[in-house]
């Protein structure tokens, strides 16, 4: 394979971006803590999770903290998800008199309850309310906005690429792609064709998302796709250095090694932290967990520990365990190294 470099910079709008590289929105775990995190790993991007256009919630407590972007470098970048074009509009003005720089509108997600309402790539079934949507946020605010969408509702219906030239058409700042259908959620491989397809098309930034666990599997779908930018979602949960390993890759054309045992405690210890500054003791643990799950997969004793850690209530216990719990595999690494 060919090496193709990642450029140093992108451009949205009259943002430069540091990289290309973009941290995905995802409902429950692209919060300002995490985001921050990744950001600081490498992601020159990190979008919040989609907020609803249904203003009888924005002042909700789980609306307030999924717009919640202080302390964040710029540029700052919500996304919103509806389908009343109107109602999108306001969305969009309420979040940038809240702070957002960018407005990222959300026609790529899959779950049921967002496409029941004909809300996220359930949208990708009407294209006249595509465009609808996309002209009326476009118009109602004087900051980028950009688009996250799917190659199609299902595999007969990829039309990504007409989706594609309506947003350029409407004035869409950068399009974000995922290679699946609505209808093939996350099963199978991503497909990049119809990605590389759109880039042909169109001339704003095309942002490819999907399956990138990898700096080589980056560098694939880069020369695959010609996108200008790579989305990485599920592969940063319990993994955010995997932007900083693409960079390096890019960068010097090697990898670089996996963190240390260490690194990985101090790095989960530190996001245990702001997890529980973020959203207070109670609902910190909870959130916590899961993070746990994903940093904790594939090392050694790693159910028996995710098992116990799910029973604790306090962050001091979880803090306590976590670190115990690494410095018992580094204590085993070391007696077999011995």
């Amino acid at each position: 394979m060919a090496f193709v470099m990642l450029k140093k910079t992108m451009k949205i709008g009259h943002y430069t971006l540091p990289n290309q590289l973009f941290l995905a929105p995802m409902a429950g775990v692209t919060d300002r803590p995490f985001r921050q995190l990744c950001r600081r790993l490498g992601a020159g991007m990190a979008v919040s999770e989609m907020i609803t256009a249904n203003k009888a919630l924005w002042a909700s407590k789980k609306s307030l903290l999924r717009a919640n972007h202080d302390g964040e470098p710029e540029p700052r970048s919500v996304q919103i998800a509806g389908a009343d074009p109107k109602m999108m509009a306001e969305a969009a003005q309420h979040n940038v008199d809240q702070g957002a720089h960018i407005i990222d509108i959300n026609m790529g997600c899959p779950a049921k309850k967002v496409c029941n309402v004909m809300a996220g790539s359930a949208l990708l079934q009407n294209e006249r309310l595509v465009a609808s949507i996309l002209s009326s946020v476009v118009n109602a605010v004087d900051v980028p906005v950009t688009l996250k969408i799917r190659t199609g509702w299902d595999r007969d219906n990829r039309n990504a690429p007409t989706i594609a030239r309506i947003a350029e058409e409407a004035g869409i700042q950068a399009l974000s792609i995922h290679g699946r259908t609505r209808a093939d959620a996350y099963k199978g491989e991503a497909e990049y064709n119809t990605i590389a397809q759109i880039k042909s098309l169109i001339s704003i930034p095309v942002i490819a998302n999907g399956d990138i666990d990898s700096p080589i599997k980056a560098a694939e779908v880069l020369k695959h796709t010609g996108a200008d930018g790579l989305m990485i979602g599920r592969a940063a949960q319990g993994n955010p250095w995997i932007f900083r390993q693409i960079l390096h890759y890019f960068e010097h054309g090697e990898l670089l090694s996996s963190p240390s045992l260490k690194e990985i405690s101090q790095i989960l210890t530190e996001h245990l932290e702001n997890l529980y500054a973020f959203y207070g003791d109670f609902s910190g643990v909870r959130m916590a967990r899961k993070h746990i799950a994903w940093y904790s997969k594939g090392l050694r004793d790693g159910n028996a520990f995710r098992q116990e850690m799910n029973q604790l209530e306090l962050p001091e216990q979880q803090l306590m365990f976590t670190r115990q719990f690494f410095e018992q595999i580094q204590e085993q690494q070391d007696i077999q190294a011995a």
